[in-house]
């Protein structure tokens, strides 16, 4: 009775077993996003969009030295070399052996005692040398799921290593608009800071003369050393970035890699490249393209588990030479050959087989739950940068406005403070009020930047999926 029930159970597994193909899963997402800029064509080589050879250069140099991209391209090989053991596996296997023993029989066993009343030598050498052959026939498919699983994990090795090749040099151009937003800023105070130690050399020459209060003069003195104290860590900030591209482009920090290099302004951001319509975009980001490979190489590892509700054959083959001295080792009657056949049937372990599919089937279904998770982060990702590039290109607008204004404002307060109008404390708020303008649109234009870096990286930069 147990075994007609396993035969029975075995019988009712027959659609779904090793040979059930994988099916994509369907994700149900909108027609499109709400993206309020447009969307350019896709450009391998978004980052020169920006226009800047100085960020072509740290982008080519990091994707060629960064050490993140040289272990993704090293586990490419790994996935590379286990399809090609994954394929053997369906093949014979064949091999040459040879060996060489000496024996001396004791005269307390069988096969001594018997050697000694035959007068057969008790001691001798014997030497074996030929092919010996195998081969598991794959009747139920397990062994090509285990293929289909090794085929799917270097797919989705190779588009993890374009996913790592679109972050290092995504966080390279980050870096660098970061270096130049900060830059700029840095020279925004030390403009205004020459400004104020103008203003405080000629307040200086009217206190001893005595035509101003010298605590007017003492004003613009402490107002100058606040405006260099913001330049400290400025400087800190700087040198952070430049630190941390040294390391992206494979060097160690401290290089001075950009140290010497002058100031750029923040180069305008372009339009995000690629395209937002979901289901592209699950075939152009990398890291959604591996996510979809691993549930792949789960299903099929899922049917190589279930192979073992079946039998499994071998067959296996000798042909040789055998022969107790060297002389005679290939002579005719030294040749021995056997063949045979092997059936391997886990017919009494199916509650392990269970508990193997089981486990199979559950971390199919994890992979499932992260593809899904992926593809809501990913259309997160692309909402948000879009939708922060252009509200931070409107703030720039504002921005520009505003500095025109109070630019005019500064230069009126300066007149009237010539003239005898206003007060100083008129004129250092003035210049406090332009200064903090000037310092949000230079941080302004490059977040601008940033986010344009944002929105190509999560639309898939580019990087189309390898066949």
């Amino acid at each position: 009775m147990r075994l007609a029930a396993i035969l029975l159970a075995v019988s009712a597994l027959s659609g779904c077993t090793a040979g059930r193909d994988y099916v994509p899963p369907k994700i149900a997402l909108s027609r499109a996003y709400h993206a309020p800029v447009p969307i350019a064509a896709a450009d391998a080589q978004w980052w020169r969009r920006f226009g800047d050879p100085v960020l072509d250069s740290l982008v080519e140099m990091a994707l060629a030295q960064n050490l993140d991209v040289a272990a993704a391209a090293a586990r490419v090989i790994q996935a590379r070399a286990a399809v090609q053991e994954s394929g053997a596996a369906l093949l014979p296997q064949a091999s040459v052996a040879a060996s060489a023993e000496r024996t001396r029989q004791s005269l307390r066993t069988p096969v001594g005692a018997v050697s000694s009343r035959l007068d057969l030598p008790r001691d001798y050498s014997l030497y074996t040398v030929g092919p010996q052959a195998s081969w598991e026939i794959d009747l139920f498919g397990g062994l090509r799921r285990g293929r289909e699983a090794a085929r799917a994990d270097f797919a989705a090795a190779a588009a993890s290593e374009d996913a790592v090749r679109l972050s290092v040099a995504a966080e390279t151009a980050d870096a660098y608009l970061q270096l130049r937003g900060l830059q700029a800023r840095y020279d925004v105070v030390s403009h205004e800071l020459s400004t104020e130690r103008q203003l405080a050399d000629l307040l200086g020459q009217q206190a001893a003369q005595g035509l101003v209060a010298e605590r007017e003069h003492q004003r613009v003195l402490g107002e100058s050393a606040g405006l260099e104290a913001t330049l400290a860590p400025l400087r800190a900030a700087i040198a952070g970035q430049i630190n941390r591209l040294d390391v992206l482009t494979g060097q160690q920090a401290g290089s001075d890699l950009l140290h010497a290099a002058a100031a750029q302004p923040v180069p305008d951001a372009p339009d995000p490249s690629g395209s937002a319509i979901p289901g592209e975009l699950m075939r152009r980001r990398p890291d959604l393209v591996a996510a979809e490979r691993h549930l792949a190489a789960s299903s099929a590892r899922t049917g190589a588990a279930m192979a073992d509700y079946y039998p499994r054959l071998s067959l296996n083959g000798l042909l040789g030479f055998a022969s107790i001295g060297t002389g005679g080792l290939f002579a005719g009657n030294a040749l021995q050959a056997s063949g045979g056949a092997a059936l391997r049937w886990r017919l009494f372990d199916f509650g392990r087989v269970d508990a193997e599919v089981a486990q199979a089937r559950g971390k199919e279904a994890e992979a499932l739950a992260q593809l899904r998770g992926s593809v809501l982060k990913a259309t997160e990702e692309v909402e948000t940068a879009i939708t922060r590039l252009a509200e931070t290109r409107a703030e720039i607008a504002l921005r520009q406005q505003q500095v025109a204004s109070l630019t005019r404002s500064r230069d009126q307060a300066r007149q009237g403070y010539e003239g005898g109008a206003l007060a100083l404390i008129d004129v250092l708020d003035a210049d406090r009020a332009l200064l903090d303008a000037n310092d949000h649109l230079a941080e302004a234009r490059a977040q601008a930047a940033r986010e344009s870096v944002s929105a190509v990286r999560a639309l898939g930069g580019g990087w189309e999926p390898r066949s």
